[in-house]
């Protein structure tokens, strides 16, 4: 079997006013993606919500149902996105073959019963960013190209946040339940993702760091508003983000990271913003 899978329970804001620096990278950091000729998943128990990641190299990776499901097939009760970060490869849905280059992301619905992960190259794999989050209806199989990504552009190099946000899988680009998802973009001398910062209390949201060059790191933060804590993040590496939680972040340099997120409602601008002079 080429899946691996581990489960986190949810905890609150009270309990991890007490963490230390491990127990909050044991809770919230996702550091082992991307691996070699493997499925991994995080199940976590914040909306349900699953991270993980395919990287076929020499042979082609199915997609396996897990006994967290409790069900015959992955997809008979969620939904899933994938966004591929690395060589060129092939996602296979019930027969029909989906190409992602670089950057590229798919939807796939419910009810989808086989799938498959491929490289076009095993010298440079595919690197298959997944999220998948449970679904009460079945929506039509849809590949989203970089270029029919809703492309905003924000911040500026002043406050050394300006950066393209690629909104992927979202409402106003493909039909989903509730997943959605998309990718963030820094320009040269800019470090901060999210500024301000926010909170969803409606849904959770993980955030994916790629693009971070070696030797560089993305500071992350986390917390309550007022009782803020941090996690050091390296490449190809996430942090879960519970929906009592700001997440933002600022790195040594820039980089770019993918968003997911899952909850009650599909309203992009569904946050609690809070400005750099109220955090604590």
């Amino acid at each position: 079997m080429s899946t691996q899978i581990e489960s986190r329970y949810a905890v609150g804001p009270h309990e991890v006013k007490g963490y230390n620096t491990q127990q909050l990278r044991d809770e919230f950091l996702v550091d082992k993606l991307m691996q070699d000729n493997t499925i991994y998943w995080l199940y976590t128990h914040y909306e349900r919500f699953m991270v993980g990641s395919a990287v076929p190299t020499n042979t082609p990776l199915t997609l396996e149902t897990v006994d967290n499901l409790k069900a015959a097939n992955f997809l008979a009760g969620r939904e899933l996105g994938v966004i591929n970060v690395g060589g060129s490869g092939t996602v296979t849905a019930d027969g029909q073959d989906f190409k992602l280059g670089y950057k590229d992301a798919l939807y796939l619905g419910k009810d989808t019963n086989d799938v498959v992960f491929k490289s076009h190259d095993s010298q440079n794999p595919a690197k298959f960013y997944l999220n998948s989050a449970p679904a009460h209806h079945k929506y039509p199989n849809k590949l989203v190209t970089r270029d029919d990504a809703n492309v905003l552009h924000l911040g500026a190099l002043e406050t050394s946040n300006e950066r393209d946000i690629n909104q992927m899988l979202i409402n106003t680009v493909v039909q989903t339940c509730q997943l959605q998802m998309g990718l963030t973009e820094l320009k040269p001398g800019s470090v901060w993702n999210t500024m301000p910062a926010h909170q969803h209390d409606r849904r959770n949201e993980v955030y994916f760091y790629f693009e971070v060059p070696e030797q560089q790191a993305v500071c992350h933060f986390m917390g309550e508003p007022t009782e803020t804590r941090h996690l050091w993040v390296h490449n190809e590496q996430a942090v879960v983000s519970p929906p009592w939680s700001i997440h933002s972040g600022a790195g040594t340099q820039n980089y770019s990271f993918i968003w997911g997120m899952a909850g009650e409602n599909l309203d992009y601008d569904d946050m609690d913003k809070y400005q750099p002079s109220e955090l604590r």
